[in-house]
C-alpha cells in the first residue's frame, strides 16, 4: 500500500461526505437548506441555459426552452450525486486493490449498481462495498420519494395560477384583476378571493424554500408565472386598500402581509438582498405615470373610489416598496413573462404585455325574439302532420 493509496482515501471520505450532506440537506432536511454543491450546479446550469436562450427570438421560443431547466437540474444533480459516489468509493477501495485506480473503480461500480462481477475478499473492502451498494440504493430511492412530493407542490401552485387567468388574465395585472370583478359584479367575492391566495402564499414559502428547484418550475402557459400572479394580486390587494380603505376587506391586509413574508422566506433561499424594514416613502420603480394609468383602466371599468389618486398613491407606494424590489429580481431571474408592472429582464427584449380580456357580449332583444321566433319554428316543424284523410 502506497502514500498515495491512503491519501486518495481520506480524499474519498471527504467526497463520500460532501456528498452525503448535499443528499440529505436536498431530500431530508425539512427547513430552507441548500448545500454548496446543489447551489453551484443550478447557477451553471442556469446560466447555460441563458447563453441558450439569449440566442432565441421571441418569448414563447425561450419559454420553452427554459422550461426544461428545473427537470434537467434535477437529472442533472442526481447524476452528480452518481458520480461522486463513484468516485469516493473508487478513492476509498484504492488501498485493497493493487494499488489501482482501474480494479478500484470497478469494485465501485460492481457494488453501487449491486451487479456483483467484482468480490473483495478482505473485510474492509468488504464493508466498503456494502456501503457503496447502500449509499446507491438510497439516493435513488430518496429521489424517487421526492419527485412526488416536489410536483404534488407543483400542483398545488399551478392551480390557483390558473384560476388567475379568468381573473386577471395572462400575464396577469393588479388593476385588471379588480377591473374584471367589477365588470362581472362580483367585487363583494374579492375577501374571499385575496383568503384563498393568502394561504396560496404560505404554501408558496413552505414548498418553495424546502425544494428551491420549484422556483424555476415555469407554468405551462407561457405567460402565466407564479410570481407573475403573486404580484398580480399583492398590486390587486395594495390598490383595493388604497383608492378603498373604507370598503377594502381585511383579507386584502392579510394577503399582503403574507404575500411580502413569503417573499422575504423565498428571496433569503435565493441569496436575493432586500431591505427589511423600508420606509414608506422610500422610491419604488413604479412611476406615477404608471399608476394613474392603472387607475384610468380601473375607472373605465365602472369601479367607485373612496380616496383620491393623490393620497391613493402615497398609500400603495408604502405598501408596494415592501415587496417590488424582491418581485422584479426573481421575476428577472427566472425570466418571467413580460408583465405590466413587473420590472425589466435582462434576458428578454419584449415589451411588457397587457393581460388580454374577452370580449363581452349580450344579445339584445331584437336578436333574441329573432332566435325565439326560429326556435318555435322549428319545434313546429319537426311535430308529426295529422294525416289528411
Amino acid at each position: 500500500m502506497t502514500a498515495a493509496a491512503w491519501v486518495g482515501f481520506l480524499v474519498g471520505i471527504v467526497v463520500v461526505l460532501v456528498t452525503a450532506a448535499s443528499v440529505l440537506t436536498t431530500m431530508v432536511v425539512p427547513r430552507a437548506a441548500r448545500s454548496r454543491l446543489s447551489r453551484w450546479l443550478g447557477i451553471t446550469l442556469r446560466r447555460l441555459f441563458y447563453l441558450v436562450v439569449v440566442r432565441i427570438d421571441g418569448y414563447e421560443g425561450r419559454d420553452r426552452v427554459l422550461a426544461m431547466l428545473g427537470p434537467a437540474f434535477l437529472v442533472t444533480l442526481l447524476a452528480t450525486w452518481m458520480m461522486l459516489v463513484f468516485v469516493g468509493y473508487s478513492l476509498l477501495l484504492l488501498p485493497w486493490s493493487g494499488p489501482s485506480l482501474t480494479e478500484a473503480m470497478r469494485l465501485s461500480g460492481s457494488s453501487m449498481f449491486t451487479l456483483g462481477f467484482v468480490v473483495p475478499q478482505d473485510a474492509a473492502p468488504t464493508v466498503l462495498v456494502f456501503l457503496a451498494a447502500a449509499s446507491g440504493l438510497v439516493i435513488v430511492a430518496l429521489l424517487i420519494a421526492y419527485l412526488p412530493a416536489l410536483y404534488s407542490a407543483f400542483n398545488r401552485r399551478e392551480t390557483l395560477v390558473t384560476m388567475l387567468d379568468a381573473r386577471g388574465g395572462s400575464p396577469a395585472w393588479g388593476p385588471e384583476v379588480l377591473a374584471r370583478q367589477e365588470l362581472v359584479d362580483v367585487v363583494d367575492s374579492l375577501g374571499q378571493f385575496y383568503e384563498r391566495w393568502q394561504e396560496w402564499a404560505a404554501d408558496l414559502a413552505e414548498t418553495h424554500t424546502n425544494y428551491p428547484t420549484l422556483v424555476f418550475f415555469r407554468s405551462p402557459h407561457p405567460y402565466r408565472s407564479w410570481i407573475i400572479a403573486l404580484l398580480a394580486v399583492l398590486d390587486a390587494a395594495a390598490l383595493h386598500h388604497a383608492l378603498n380603505p373604507l370598503s377594502s376587506p381585511s383579507q386584502a391586509r392579510l394577503v399582503l402581509r403574507q404575500g411580502i413574508t413569503s417573499l422575504r422566506d423565498i428571496a433569503t433561499v435565493l441569496r436575493i438582498p432586500f431591505d427589511a424594514d423600508p420606509h414608506p416613502e422610500d422610491p419604488i420603480a413604479l412611476t406615477r405615470e404608471e399608476f394613474d394609468t392603472g387607475v384610468a383602466h380601473l375607472e373605465a371599468s365602472g369601479w367607485s373610489m373612496e380616496r383620491g389618486p393623490d393620497d391613493a398613491w402615497t398609500n400603495f407606494r408604502g405598501w408596494r416598496v415592501n415587496y417590488e424590489s424582491i418581485s422584479y429580481a426573481i421575476a428577472d431571474r427566472v425570466v418571467a413573462p413580460p408583465a405590466l408592472w413587473s420590472g425589466p429582464r435582462r434576458y428578454l427584449q419584449e415589451a411588457a404585455r397587457s393581460p388580454l380580456r374577452p370580449p363581452h357580449r349580450e344579445p339584445d332583444q331584437a336578436d333574441e325574439r329573432d332566435l325565439l321566433r326560429r326556435a318555435t319554428a322549428k319545434r313546429r316543424a319537426a311535430r308529426p302532420r295529422r294525416p289528411d284523410w
